[in-house]
Parts: structure tokens; sequence; C-alpha cells
């Protein structure tokens, strides 16, 4: 990419970001905001500049983008990775798209639900000529942790980094014993090194939300934490564990295994760990919960 190509790429960004120019593409192409499709659009410049040298995106890298919005944080992409490809669920935007992403010969729009995408498929298919693929995204948070989901248990990234509701993103990082902590912190932490990076206000985009957002960034672990005989029934374990997290872990098991362990054989386990027969699974950590797997295994 030219030095002129990227100064180009530049003022194009500065207008992205801006409340006034953003109203002018929408009214120009006719098109609207979609509170059902959780669209929020930036129009702070700090933050797609920040959430963009946050992914580790490189001439080396393909990137994955989740929504692209009106493309200030694709424009960005593209000026850093080697390719930019971004799953967009709304066809409305292709004109604004078509016109604002002009000059990313690097990026490619997807238009499609990344919830239906077959993603090793699709990075099988786009990312062929990239040594490393990363998650970037401004993800919509009615869908943030089934995609989250989806993108840790395909394993074919090197890292996700994503702005979404700081709520979610304290529950992705959280420690055992704190109120955020979940089966869902301990499947993030089972696959990646999640960090949060920053918050976002609520005044950065149009239109506000009503809750302040945060950047995550998880660098996804090349090797587990800690080696476990069955991987799909500690997670059995730690479901079961958190849907009923008010009980004992020892109560919770034997109401949420479906009946696969009666309560000798829980109790048994519990005591072969070392934990007290009262402990609750939000006191777990993740060793303990892999521990107490291969106990039961």
């Amino acid at each position: 990419m030219t030095p002129a190509v990227r100064l180009l790429i530049r003022c194009f960004n500065m207008r992205l970001t801006d409340i006034n120019e953003i109203k002018s593409l929408m009214a120009r192409h006719g098109v609207h905001f979609s509170k059902s499709l959780g669209q929020n659009f930036l129009c702070a410049q700090w933050v797609p500049e920040d959430i963009a040298a946050g992914s580790t995106a490189d001439k080396e890298t393909g990137v994955l983008e989740v929504g692209a919005g009106v493309g200030c944080l694709t424009v960005e992409l593209s000026a850093l990775a080697k390719k930019v490809v971004c799953v967009e669920l709304d066809t409305s935007l292709q004109p604004i798209l078509g016109e604002t992403l002009a000059e990313c010969d690097n990026v490619e729009i997807v238009y499609g639900d990344i919830m239906k995408t077959n993603i090793p498929a699709l990075i099988d298919e786009k990312f062929a000529d990239c040594k490393r693929v990363v998650v970037c995204a401004n993800l919509p948070y009615n869908i943030t942790s089934p995609v989250l989901t989806a993108f840790v248990e395909c394993g074919r990234f090197d890292a996700i980094t994503v702005m979404i509701q700081k709520e979610v993103a304290k529950r992705i990082c959280a420690k055992a014993n704190t109120a955020d902590y979940g089966a869902f912190s301990l499947l993030m932490q089972w696959h990646t090194k999640p960090e949060i990076l920053f918050d976002v206000s609520p005044g950065c985009f149009i239109p506000a939300p009503k809750v302040t957002s945060a950047v995550v960034h998880m660098p996804v672990r090349r090797e587990k934490p800690m080696a476990v005989k069955d991987e799909k029934l500690m997670f059995s374990i730690v479901r079961a564990a958190f849907n009923q997290r008010r009980k004992t872990l020892s109560n919770a098991l034997g109401n949420g295994m479906g009946g696969k362990f009666n309560k000798e054989q829980i109790a048994a386990a519990i005591a072969k760990c070392g934990f007290d027969e009262r402990i609750r699974g939000e006191a777990l950590s993740l060793a303990d919960f892999a521990a107490l797997a291969d106990a039961l295994a």
C-alpha cells in the first residue's frame, strides 16, 4: 500500500467517525439505524485506532471482522493487515461500504450471518495466503457470548480482540470467588488468556448505548492450561456447578449431571480433591475443575 493511498484511507477514516458524516452517509443511501441488529456506530476516532492497534495484526495477518458498520474499524485494519474479511449481516449497508472502502483493496465484505457461517471453511477459503488469522471486531451485544464461543471452539484463530459490553468483558476475565465468575469465564480462560485493554464510554457511539463497553484482547492458548482426561466431562461439571451456583458443589452436581454420578461418587471425588464438602462451584479454579473431572472420570 503506497503512502498516498494510506493518506487517503486516513482521510476517509477521519470522516467515518464524524457524526455529521455518518448521518450524511446514511441519508444519502437511504439507510437507517437498526436496533434489532444491535447497530451502534463509533463516533470517536481514537477508538477504532486503538482497537486495531490491540489486534496484533500485521502484513502477514488475515483479520476476520464481524459487522463493518460504516467501515471505520475496517479501514484501520486494512492499513495494518494483509487481508480483512468482514461478515456483515445488514445488506442495506452495501452501498455505504462500497463508497467508504473503495480505496481498501485488501478488504472483502461477505454478507451473511456470522452465527450461520461455517467459520473454518471461511478461513480456509479467504485466508489461505496468510500466516496467521485473528479476529478483530466491534461485536453486536446480542451475539457476544455465542459468537465468542464459536470462535474459541473452532480452534483456528491466533488472537481475538473485540469490543463488547463491559459487563461481559469482566465476566470473561473474572477470577474464582467473585460475582462475575461463571461458566463463561472458565470456557474463555481455558481457550485464551484474556485481558481488558480499555473502556469505551456510551458517548463514543451513535446512537449511544445504555452501557459502557470494553475492549478485551484474548491471545488463544497454543496449549491448554493443564491436562484433563475428559474435557467434555469437565465442562459438563462446570455448567452443572454454575447452573445452581448458590447450592453446594455436591448438590449442584447431583441435580445437574442427569444422574450420571450418584451422591456417593460425587462426595468421594470432592474428598479426593481435598475440597471441603460444603464448597460451592464458584470457589473452584480451572485447575480445581480439571482435578474434579479426572476424579470423576
